[in-house]
């Protein structure tokens, strides 16, 4: 019996008529609907075996007469399983029982579709607002199927943060939205007493895009790639390889070993450039502009590989469903080797200056500490995690593409601070080296008129649930699928590693000196999200405008006319 029947029969036993259905056709996963009563109860049941709770998801179920959905996603990392468990509630009473006080990690979900779907959370410890501004209008539930994607309700001034009350006796010092320490548009209150600070809380999804909305509404399966890779400017691949899996593991659809194998060099490629950008960006954030210029040298040679295999330093466009759309052959696999040599040669001497550096050790020891109980508690993932004693990863935990076939360890630090993130960061550039040459050699033994991508037979059959990861640089991506008709799905979720982590942020920085919170916020590699609003220059006169959303649409339709 396998693992994933053993745990099948042992919920059926425990939750007897509460368990509604199963599906166990999908490999690595096991998706069951239950009665919304025993939605505690059986994540209660799942945690007690051992599993990881990732993330939630809602949607609306109204059009099947099943009101409103929600599933909460489980990794049960010792035994390579997936578990995504889903109960209904009505239209009429849109409510559920919270799983927060039981998993803090759960408070995002939950708060996301109070925002979106206008569901209430029995006993949530803080369901305020997250997802939507505080001036958003009552009434109005962007994920209901009745709300078209473009919608653009008036415009409110003046509006402030709705801001929990201060400790007593400490200030509030805001950073953002846009602030010289942020990259990206995010709002943090922070509460200090003198130099320490006592609290902070977090406000963002300033930018969101709605990109779900838009690939259920107006996008078909073969685009949503394209779509998936602009999710984050540093993790294109990641996300594109993880929607690519989950509709794949949906349909059911088998693609070639060549292909995996080039997914999972393009992936490692991602993990250099990101963990190198890291690394100088944190170079920066403490002062040390020296370790940012010398990252930001050697990660150039890697943007320069990323361009000769796809075209392109970003936004690859290599990966579609069932496959991918370039070939690395012998002559490319010789010049990746060659520039992984120089990286690696050249890395070598930066961690050697770093590791020696005692003004880096007194900026980050202690820093940002967080335990590895609340780590657990708080559902950390990637570098974050690893850093504070949790050997987790995507690629050893639940492999995809090639990472079965390729030796590499986990790094794992145990001093829950700034520290351990930049170690573990810097020991996984090395065996991201590693991995991405043992993929060449293996490639080299794969005829190269193996076929790159394999098509569907025929569309996707509605309602079929699938379910991916993927270890980003930054950690564990979650995507959820769920699929529909007119080729297109019902649903899909993306739960990028920051989402979880950003949640750890307030506990992390407790206590810390003010000026240190710069380097403990950069310790998780945040992704907020990407900017809404374009610049425009006369090269001329070198004066700029900023363009609304209309005038930049205008101009997007002129030009395209023109070409």
């Amino acid at each position: 019996m396998s693992r994933k029947e053993e745990l099948l029969n042992w919920l059926k036993e425990k939750l007897k008529g509460d368990l509604l259905a199963e599906d166990v056709s999908r490999e690595k996963c096991l998706f069951i609907d239950i009665k919304k009563e025993a939605l505690i109860e059986t994540a209660q049941l799942l945690l007690s075996r051992g599993a990881r709770y990732q993330v939630g998801v809602g949607y609306d179920a109204r059009k099947s007469g099943q009101g409103l959905a929600m599933v909460h996603t489980f990794a049960f990392d010792s035994d390579a399983l997936l578990v995504a468990i889903r109960a209904y509630t009505p239209e009429d009473k849109p409510e559920f029982d919270s799983l927060t006080p039981t998993l803090p990690g759960a408070g995002w979900s939950e708060r996301e579709y109070i925002d979106l779907l206008g569901l209430h959370f029995n006993n949530h410890p803080n369901p305020k607002r997250l997802i939507l501004s505080d001036d958003w209008p009552e009434g109005i539930y962007p994920l209901r199927q009745e709300v078209p994607y473009d919608l653009m309700p008036p415009a409110a001034e003046d509006v402030a943060f709705r801001l929990d009350e201060a400790p007593p006796g400490s200030s509030i010092i805001p950073f953002g939205p846009f602030h010289a320490c942020l990259h990206e548009p995010a709002h943090f209150a922070v509460y200090v007493d003198g130099e320490e600070i006592k609290g902070c809380e977090y406000r963002g999804f300033m930018v969101h895009r709605g990109i779900e909305k838009l690939a259920a509404t107006e996008l078909t399966y073969s685009e949503i790639p394209f779509v998936a890779e602009r999710i984050c400017g540093i993790c294109g691949s990641v996300h594109s390889v993880n929607y690519a899996q989950a509709v794949e593991s949906a349909a059911e659809l088998k693609i070639s070993r060549r292909a995996e194998f080039i997914r999972t060099v393009m992936l490692e490629i991602e993990r250099l450039h990101s963990h190198l950008l890291w690394l100088g960006v944190a170079g920066h954030l403490i002062g040390f502009d020296t370790v940012f210029m010398q990252a930001w040298r050697i990660r150039e040679k890697i943007m320069w590989l990323a361009e000769s295999l796809t075209g392109n330093r970003k936004t690859y466009g290599i990966v579609i469903i069932g496959g991918v759309r370039r070939d690395i052959n012998r002559e490319k696999a010789g010049q990746i080797k060659k520039i992984l040599g120089e990286v690696e040669k050249d890395m070598l001497a930066l961690e050697k200056a770093i590791v020696k550096d005692k003004a880096i050790h007194r900026r980050t020891r202690d820093v940002g500490y967080l335990s590895k109980e609340k780590a657990i508690e708080w559902s950390l993932v990637g570098p974050v995690a690893r850093a504070r004693g949790l050997a987790i990863d995507a690629r050893k935990d639940h492999p995809y593409a090639a990472y079965d076939e390729v030796k590499f360890d986990v790094q794992v630090a145990d001093s829950c601070d700034v520290w351990g993130t930049l170690v573990v960061r810097v020991k996984e550039v090395y065996e991201a080296i590693s991995i991405i040459n043992q993929c060449l050699e293996k490639l080299a033994l794969i005829p190269e008129n193996s076929p790159l991508a394999v098509e569907l037979e025929g569309p996707i059959p509605a309602g079929r649930q699938g379910l991916s990861v993927v270890e980003a640089p930054r950690g564990e991506v979650v995507h959820y699928l769920l699929t529909g008709d007119d080729n297109r799905p019902e649903r899909w979720r993306v739960r990028a590693p920051t989402y979880p982590n950003l949640q750890a942020v307030p506990d992390m920085l407790l206590n810390n000196r003010l000026a240190d919170f710069p380097i403990i916020v950069g310790s998780i590699d945040p992704c907020f999200s990407c900017t809404d609003r374009v610049v425009v220059i006369d090269r001329k006169s070198a004066s700029g405008k900023i363009l609304s959303q209309q005038e930049l649409e205008n101009l997007s339709r002129k030009m395209r006319s023109k070409s």
